[in-house]
C-alpha cells in the first residue's frame, strides 16, 4: 500500500490560515502529522525605518482579533524605550481597557471558536459545530446575553481607547485622555454584567462538559496531554496578571524554573526556524532546542490560559480563585498537563478579568486628570510585555537617537505555543486514526488539538531579514523525497 496523505485545508475556527497534513504508513496508521502555516506578514521588517511612536498604531493591524494586546505591548515598549513611568491613573486606565478586552476575547473564543466542539459534541455534524449550533442548544436568550455583553465591553473599550478594534489611547508615558466620573459609572455597570455572565459561562462548562463523562474522559485522557514547561506573567505576590509583572516559568513538575523582567527575555527565550512553515518556534534557551518533544529535558514550553494558571500561585480576585481551586481539584492537582483544559482555564481568566474591571472601576485615582508623563530621555532600546489571550506577547524595539526604528522583534503568543501545537496535532492524529479509517468527526478531533491554544497565525508569521524563504518538497506516492525546490 502506497503512503496516503490526508490534508485538512484550510483548518477552521481560528485567526489566520493554516493546514494540517497527515501522512499514513502502509498499514494505514499515522506516520507523521504536520501543522503548516503558509501565510507571511513580515511586520518586523517593514516597521524598520519608521518613528517608534507610530508602533502602537501600526502593530494592532497585525491582528483583527487581538489588536488591543499589540497596542498595549507596543505602548509599554515605548515607556521603556523613553525611560518614562506613567502616572497611576494612566496605569489603571490601561489595565481597565485591557481587562475589558480579555473578557470580550475569551468569550469570543469559547462560544464561537472552541466551545462548539463541547457544546455540540466533537463528532457532531460540521453544519452544527458553530455559533448557530451553540445558540440552538443553549437558547436565544443566552445568545442575546452574550452579544449584549460583547457590545457593552466594546463600548467601554471605545470610551477609553477611541476605537474598540484598533485602539489609539496608548502614548509613551501614559494615555491620550482622562476618564470622568460618568465614565466610571458606565464601566462599573459593564463590569457587573461581565462578572455575572462569567459565572454563568462557568456553569455552562460545569453542566455541559463536567456533567458529561465522555467529555471529562477526553479532557483528562492521554490523547490531549503533554508534560511541558509553562510561562506567564505574575504580580508581586505570584498571582496571574495580564498587564504587568515578571515572567515566570515552571517546569513540568510545577517547580520554579526561572523568573525574569521584560528586559531579560533574550536570556531565557530563543527562536528556532523550520523550512516548512513561516512560524518561528520558541524554546527555553537554557534547555536548548531538542525538537518537538515534551518532558523536563525539552526546551518546549506553553503559554496561554492554562499555562498562566500553572505558572502562578493563584488568582488575584476571590471568585476566580475559587474557580481556580476547583479546576485543579478536578484535574488532580498542579500543574495540569491537559491541553483541552485550556478552555476551562480561559473561562476562569474571563471571570478574573471581569472582577478586575470592577476593582479598577472603584480605584480612586481612575479619574485623575494626570494621565501622562512626557518622555525626555534619548531613546535606544525598549521592551514591553503583556499577556495576550493566547499567551505571553513581547515587543522589543531598537532605535537611533532620533527614535527611528533600527530593529524590531515581536514574539507573539502563538510562537510560544507553536512547537506544542505541532506536538498536540501529531499526538492526536496518531491516537485517533488507525488502519486508514478516517472520517470528518475524527479529523475535527485532530483540529481540536490546536483550537485549545486559540492560535493567531496572522500574528505568528515571520521571516529572516530581507527574505521570504520557501521550500517545496516533492514526495512520491511511497513517501520518498524526490526533489526539493527552494528559495532562501
Amino acid at each position: 500500500m502506497a503512503q496516503r496523505v490526508i490534508e485538512i485545508d484550510p483548518i477552521t475556527r481560528l485567526e489566520g490560515h493554516g493546514k494540517i497534513s497527515i501522512f499514513l504508513d502502509p498499514a494505514g496508521d499515522v506516520d507523521r502529522a504536520i501543522f503548516q502555516v503558509p501565510e507571511l506578514r513580515g511586520f518586523e521588517q517593514f516597521c524598520v525605518g519608521r518613528p517608534a511612536e507610530e508602533m502602537p498604531q501600526i502593530t494592532p493591524r497585525i491582528c483583527g482579533v487581538c489588536p488591543s494586546a499589540h497596542h498595549l505591548a507596543s505602548t509599554k515598549a515605548l515607556d521603556d524605550l523613553y525611560g518614562v513611568e506613567p502616572p497611576a491613573a494612566a496605569k489603571r486606565i490601561r489595565e481597565l481597557f485591557y481587562s475589558t478586552f480579555m473578557v470580550e476575547d475569551h468569550f469570543l473564543h469559547f462560544f464561537f471558536l472552541g466551545g462548539p466542539d463541547f457544546v455540540m459534541g466533537p463528532k457532531a455534524p460540521a453544519a452544527e459545530r458553530n455559533i448557530l449550533g451553540v445558540i440552538g442548544k443553549v437558547g436565544m436568550q443566552v445568545a442575546g446575553r452574550l452579544i449584549g455583553l460583547r457590545k457593552r465591553c466594546r463600548a467601554v473599550m471605545e470610551l477609553i481607547a477611541g476605537k474598540p478594534i484598533h485602539p489609539v489611547c496608548g502614548l509613551p508615558g501614559g494615555v491620550a485622555k482622562a476618564l470622568t466620573e460618568e465614565d466610571r459609572v458606565t464601566v462599573a455597570a459593564a463590569a457587573g454584567a461581565a462578572v455575572e455572565f462569567a459565572q454563568f459561562a462557568l456553569k455552562v462548562f460545569d453542566d455541559v462538559v463536567l456533567g458529561n463523562k465522555a467529555y471529562v474522559d477526553l479532557v483528562v485522557g492521554d490523547i490531549y496531554q503533554h508534560r511541558t514547561y509553562y510561562m506567564g506573567l505574575v504580580d508581586g505576590r505570584g498571582r496571574v496578571n495580564f498587564y504587568d509583572g515578571q515572567v515566570r516559568v515552571v517546569d513540568p513538575a510545577g517547580k520554579l524554573f526561572c523568573q525574569f523582567s521584560p528586559r531579560d527575555y533574550t536570556k531565557h527565550i530563543a527562536e528556532h526556524v523550520e523550512p516548512w512553515t513561516y512560524v518561528k518556534f520558541c524554546y527555553l534557551r537554557e534547555k536548548g532546542w531538542k525538537g518537538m518533544v515534551d518532558g523536563p529535558e525539552s526546551g518546549v514550553y506553553r503559554a496561554a490560559p492554562l499555562a498562566r494558571l500553572n505558572a502562578a500561585d493563584g488568582m488575584a480576585t476571590p471568585l476566580a480563585q475559587a474557580a481556580y481551586e476547583k479546576m485543579y481539584e478536578v484535574l488532580g492537582g498542579k500543574p495540569a498537563h491537559h491541553t483541552l483544559a485550556f478552555h476551562w482555564a480561559r473561562l476562569i481568566e474571563a471571570l478574573y478579568a471581569a472582577e478586575r474591571m470592577q476593582e479598577l472601576a472603584r480605584a480612586p485615582e481612575l479619574t485623575s486628570p494626570k494621565v501622562r508623563e512626557l518622555p525626555t530621555k534619548t531613546p535606544a532600546e525598549g521592551v514591553g510585555i503583556v499577556e495576550a489571550p493566547r499567551g505571553t506577547l513581547i515587543h522589543h524595539y531598537r532605535t537611533d537617537a532620533r527614535g527611528v526604528l533600527t530593529g524590531v522583534n515581536l514574539i507573539v503568543a502563538t510562537q510560544n505555543n507553536a512547537a506544542a501545537i505541532c506536538m498536540s496535532i501529531e499526538k492526536a492524529a496518531k491516537a485517533l486514526i488507525k488502519r486508514g479509517e478516517v472520517n470528518e468527526g475524527l479529523l475535527n478531533m485532530v483540529e481540536m488539538a490546536f483550537r485549545a491554544y486559540d492560535p493567531c497565525l496572522a500574528c505568528a508569521t515571520h521571516s529572516f531579514p530581507g527574505t521570504a524563504p520557501l521550500r517545496l518538497d516533492i514526495i512520491d506516492s511511497d513517501g520518498r523525497l524526490r526533489r526539493t525546490i527552494g528559495r532562501q
